[in-house]
């Protein structure tokens, strides 16, 4: 009787050392009900941080890559600098006082060894819903500088990027031409935005670039006045048929600041997608990683 009460104890032993197993390969493997990711939901203009990458993570960025019609898989950028560059206006785009009135630098690139560059895309016109589908599983980071005259029939469109973790900045309220503006006006420009950013998106940004890439002394001092920290523009341009060039090599650099517009058929000869599939092509091709550009600032 006793050898068959010890038996019966170490089936219930066995029985419970098997639950706690297979409890700890469930924990392992990442198993939960369906929306229960393990990823950090992101701040409002912060990148999302998967916790852990799943194992089939490269399966589908090949498979996305394949969808989209990518020549190859976007290459994955590095992680942020633990100690970011120091950013300075560039040589010869200065304006009197600069370094003086501490005015918010315009720049075309960032410093950095890393081959990596940056997407940022202007005003807003076009609201392409297959172009967040492909950014978003492609994984691609990029930055949106909106101009309100043109975003604000759909802040629901830009809020949705948000929420994807890509970054909303400053390109005033009406684009236009900002030195032929008085002080106030090009004041009324960006502070006017950054009501409308801080109401409609829950923060105004320190990041503005001025519209055609023109400014002169009061658009620095203006953007200073409304709180802007940069005043990045851009040393390449991509459309859905070509590229320009700001330098002489005609070729990508370490930190280049890449430009593309909200655009469609309308004004191109192609979609977003064509436009986000010959950039993604080239910079991969060319070895070089997309990478969040506030992370660098």
């Amino acid at each position: 009787m006793r050898a068959v009460v010890q038996n019966d104890k170490n089936r219930v032993v066995m029985a419970m050392a098997a639950l706690a197993a297979v409890a700890a390969v469930t924990v392992v493997s990442g198993c939960a009900g369906p929306g229960d990711q393990a990823e950090v939901r992101p701040a409002a203009g912060q990148q999302a941080h998967r916790a852990a990458a799943a194992p089939d993570d490269h399966a589908a960025l090949v498979a996305a890559a394949r969808r989209w019609g990518l020549d190859a898989v976007p290459l994955r950028p590095p992680d942020p600098p633990k100690h970011k560059p120091r950013i300075t206006a560039r040589d010869g785009f200065e304006v009197d006082g600069q370094v003086e009135d501490d005015l918010p630098p315009v720049f075309t690139t960032v410093p950095t060894r890393k081959k990596v560059v940056f997407l940022t895309i202007d005003d807003g016109a076009e609201k392409d819903p297959d172009f967040l589908r492909m950014m978003s599983e492609l994984r691609i980071p990029y930055t949106a500088f909106l101009s309100n005259y043109l975003v604000k029939d759909d802040y629901g469109y830009f809020r949705r990027m948000q929420a994807e973790g890509h970054t909303l900045n400053n390109h005033t309220l009406t684009h236009p031409y900002m030195p032929g503006l008085t002080y106030d006006e090009q004041k009324h420009e960006i502070c006017g935005m950054q009501d409308i950013m801080k109401r409609q998106f829950g923060k105004a940004p320190t990041v503005f670039r001025p519209p055609y890439g023109n400014y002169n002394g009061d658009t620095l001092r203006a953007a200073k006045a409304c709180g802007i920290k940069y005043a990045p523009i851009w040393d390449e341009e991509v459309f859905v048929d070509h590229w320009e060039y700001r330098e002489w090599d005609r070729g990508l650099h370490p930190g280049d600041i890449v430009l593309t517009h909200f655009r469609g058929r309308n004004d191109w000869d192609g979609t977003m997608v064509d436009d986000m599939r010959r950039f993604l092509n080239k910079v991969t091709r060319d070895g070089y990683a997309v990478a969040r550009l506030e992370d660098y600032l």
